[in-house]
């Protein structure tokens, strides 16, 4: 339970990425020292087993040596002469008669130790008396001075490398420990130096404000993966920048077209309200807040409508439609205004667009609506469609010449070519452009417009292929 909740506990705490990266340091440090560690004690120890056998089988050889050339009753003497300190020896006849055995020192432990190995093993090892010792059996074959052959066991104490190896074991922790600490500082001053371009960054990020969406992370300085990420903020920086500037412009052009008409309400009503007036003058007023009132309908819905166009609505009637159709049909809309101010309207080509109706021929209302208002009397207005490779183009065009410096800017919202901003007799907010260009992103195309030769000219583009995918 406390081990579920100590889990839990480190879950809920958020750890810093330098404490992450040095703690993984760390461990990963703390695990390849013992595993080498171990593998050094392991070997250590191995080693000591190999002289420890070796010598083992040394003391077989010398015994096998005088077994073969000693009586049995003069083997005791000459084995406590040649055998040195810390090896104890049994010599057994095959009936399990004792021939010698060192003195105060019972075999019993070693012989169970031997019956539990198997045929093809002769070294082993056993404890006696809180000792530890490592045992070799052998066989000292019948010879001129002994009738039979004998058993052999030879045990060697290992106190010594016992008490070497417990000394060498607890060095060896110290200085695991010791190492492990000190490549956790390690990591804590490498993960230190190798985020120092995060803090960087952060430092960077903490400036930005409203007033200085300017500033730009240093893509140059920094390592590859931080240089990516840093990369990836300056164009969310860009977009950020870019996207309040027009929330900005936005603002202002919203705020100056509301004031126009909210300040003419307020001021003919507080003029009718003046002094009394017959009912002719009162309806003359009424009439005239209700254009203002329905200028700003006009305004709200289009802002609304260009508001859900931006962000992405599917088009509601997919179908394939006639442009020459919808063109004719805006033609019949405008020809007695066209027929007032003296322009021509013409339609060359035909072509087939896929997308929603209503869409489209707002668009093309847009275009036409916008060109009449600027086209000089007595001039032309013409619409030309026309389908080449995997495009459709729909081309609006009229007399008329734009500023370079302006053509940028006519898709921008509340933009009007009139720097004055008046209304005259035109009840444009400068919204339809901007309309024009959402409906069509939502079809997968585009809008440009060109100005030269004293001609103006808007084009629309759907390509093909990319709307059939789009609403497949």
């Amino acid at each position: 339970m406390r081990a579920r909740r100590g889990q839990r506990l480190l879950k809920q705490v958020p750890l810093s990425l330098r404490a992450r990266l040095t703690i993984f340091f760390s461990l990963s440090s703390a695990v390849i020292l013992l595993g080498l560690g171990v593998l050094t004690a392991c070997s250590v120890d191995q080693i000591f087993a190999d002289e420890d056998y070796a010598v083992l089988g040394n003391k077989i050889r010398l015994i096998q040596e005088i077994v073969a050339e000693s009586s049995p009753r003069s083997i005791p003497a000459r084995l406590g002469e040649t055998l040195g300190p810390g090896i104890v020896v049994n010599v057994r006849a095959v009936d399990g008669s004792s021939v010698h055995a060192s003195k105060g020192f019972d075999f019993g432990s070693a012989f169970d130790a031997m019956a539990k190995l198997g045929p093809d093993r002769d070294t082993f090892v056993f404890k006696q008396d809180g000792k530890v010792y490592r045992g070799m059996r052998a066989i000292a074959p019948a010879t001129g001075a002994q009738s039979a052959p004998l058993g052999i066991v030879v045990g060697l104490d290992t106190h010594l490398h016992a008490h070497f190896m417990r000394a060498f074991r607890m060095s060896l922790a110290c200085c695991i420990t010791l190492a492990a600490l000190v490549s956790g500082l390690f990591g804590w001053w490498a993960a230190r130096r190798g985020l120092a371009p995060l803090h960087s960054m952060v430092s960077r990020a903490r400036a930005l404000t409203a007033h200085k969406l300017d500033q730009r992370m240093p893509v140059q300085a920094l390592p590859v993966e931080v240089g990516n990420l840093a990369a990836t903020v300056n164009a969310m920086l860009e977009r950020v920048q870019y996207n309040f500037g027009r929330l900005s412009d936005f603002s202002s052009g919203l705020a100056h077209e509301l004031r126009t008409p909210m300040t003419n309400l307020m001021l003919q009503t507080q003029v009718a309200l003046s002094q009394p007036r017959d009912a002719d003058e009162y309806r003359d007023v009424l009439e005239s807040n209700a254009e203002e009132l329905q200028r700003l309908t006009q305004m709200l819905s289009d802002m609304l409508y260009l508001a859900k166009v931006e962000h992405g609505i599917t088009l509601p009637n997919v179908e394939a439609i006639n442009a020459a159709d919808e063109v004719l049909a805006l033609f019949d809309f405008y020809d007695a205004l066209a027929e007032d101010k003296g322009i021509h309207l013409r339609l060359d080509g035909q072509a087939t667009v896929t997308g929603d109706r209503l869409m489209l021929r707002r668009v093309l209302s847009n275009l036409l609506s916008n060109a009449l208002r600027y086209t000089p009397s007595g001039k032309e207005i013409r619409v030309q469609a026309r389908e080449q490779g995997g495009s459709t183009s729909i081309m609006v065009q009229n007399d008329g010449e734009l500023s370079p410096e302006l053509l940028p800017l006519v898709f921008d919202r509340f933009f009007r070519a009139d720097k004055s901003r008046t209304h005259g007799d035109s009840d444009s907010v400068g919204l339809g452009l901007s309309i024009s260009q959402a409906i069509m992103v939502a079809h997968g195309g585009q809008i440009s417009a060109e100005s030269s030769d004293g001609t103006t000219r808007f084009i629309l583009t759907f390509p093909h292929q990319r709307i059939a995918a789009r609403h497949a």
